[in-house]
Order: structure tokens, then sequence, then C-alpha cells
């Protein structure tokens, strides 16, 4: 890991920039993502890091969000603050819901739990290059919300609305069960799966993330709560 950076492969559009201090988080991100087909770029300190962003654009960007005596979430933020846009994944330790909230809140696109799961990691990645098939586009629609499939992105009325990929399969769910009452427990066991040992306010969470997104000011809300029930999507 001597050295600021390394460029691993040549692929186009396909380039992912790396910010880890671990050494061996680093070769195996470093071994496994160009196997994959990806352009690895490698910074170990928030510096680097930010020039690398600036002057490389890359199309992904992976912070680990211990980076010795810095700080993944700082980095995070402060690349948002100087308009970043590309998506950002965060690798984290633990997996509650403040350390969620905190990834999100800093601006990052979605988070990795940690440690390093190469079969997992690189499915996760994947989803971030789907290709980009306008024809093909399967879409979600509902009043003026529509959910790209193929994406994995939504829109309402025009503006675009970037989401994790647990914040897109909570909305997916909803929004291929308009108008019906679902159950907390029909949520956790279709979005996070049965064996979910989770925290008990994980929906709640995210439910509060997807409405700051899709419910700005002057738009009307979607995602109505049934006390006592759960949820249910419908325009009134």
């Amino acid at each position: 890991m001597e050295g600021s950076s390394v460029n691993v492969t040549n692929s186009t559009n396909t380039n992912i920039l790396v910010i880890v201090t671990e050494q061996s988080l680093a070769e195996n991100l470093l071994t496994d993502l160009p196997a994959a087909g990806y352009q690895t770029i490698l910074a170990n300190n928030t510096k680097v890091a930010v020039h690398q962003a600036i002057e490389l654009k890359p199309s992904l960007i992976v912070i680990d969000k211990t980076l010795g005596t810095e700080s993944g979430l700082m980095l995070c933020i402060h690349l948002r603050k100087l308009g970043n846009l590309a998506p950002i994944l965060l690798l984290i330790s633990r997996d509650g819901v403040e350390e969620r909230a905190a990834c999100l809140e800093a601006g990052a696109t979605d988070y990795f739990l940690k440690p390093y799961r190469k079969d997992q990691f690189l499915q996760l990645v994947k989803l971030y290059f789907s290709p980009h098939q306008q024809d093909n586009r399967q879409l979600i629609k509902f009043t003026d919300l529509t959910l790209d499939l193929s994406h994995h992105h939504a829109l309402r009325s025009d503006r675009k609305i970037e989401l994790t990929m647990k914040e897109y399969e909570l909305l997916k769910y909803l929004m291929e069960h308009p108008n019906q009452i679902l159950s907390r427990e029909d949520i956790l066991e279709n979005v996070w799966g049965y064996d979910f040992m989770g925290e008990s306010n994980v929906i709640e969470v995210y439910i509060r993330y997807l409405r700051l997104k899709i419910e700005q000011e002057g738009e009307k809300r979607l995602i109505q709560t049934v006390r006592g029930v759960g949820y249910v999507l419908r325009e009134s």
C-alpha cells in the first residue's frame, strides 16, 4: 500500500475511487474490483481522496468509515459540500440504526457492513453499474411518483431521487401494493427477510428517510402511517 494511489485497470466508465487505510482491506479491494472489471483507484488519506475525486470524477466512491485518525463520515460530508454527486458507499463496522442514520445524513448513498465479503460486496457494487438501456426501462408509477427498476432511483414529477438499496426495496414494496395497508410484520418479512434480527424501529427510520426524499415542500404526502398497524401508499 505504498504510495497514495494506484491505477489498476483500464476499463471505461467503471472507475471506482477506494479510500481505505487498512492494508488487508485495501489489498482485497484492489484484487477483487479489477478482477470484476472495474478501474480501481486507491487513496489512503483524505487529502489525496479529495484530489482524486475532483480530478478523476469516479463513477463510484467507496469510503471506509474508519480512516486511521481521520473520519470517513467527515470526508463524505466534505465531498458533498464540494458538489460531488457520485454514489458514495460507506464501509461500516456496526449495523445500528444510529450508525446507518449517520451514514445517510453525511451524504452516503449506501453502506456495507464489515467484515468484507467479496461476493456480497461485488453484488452491491454491480447495482451502481447497471447498463443504461432506456428502451427497456421498467417503471412503477403512482400518481406523480415513478420508480425506475432498471436504475434503482425514483422520480417525482421531473425531480430525480437517489435511493439506497434498502430505501429502493422498501419503496418498491410499497409501490407494488398501492392503497393497501401493510403491517410492520409484512414489511419486515418482505423487505428485510424472515431472519431479520435488527432494531425494532428500523422501518420507522427508513420511512422517515424516504419521506424526506420524496416529499419536498408543497408535495403531497404519499406514505401514510396507519397508527398501530403499519403503512400505506395513498394520496390522502
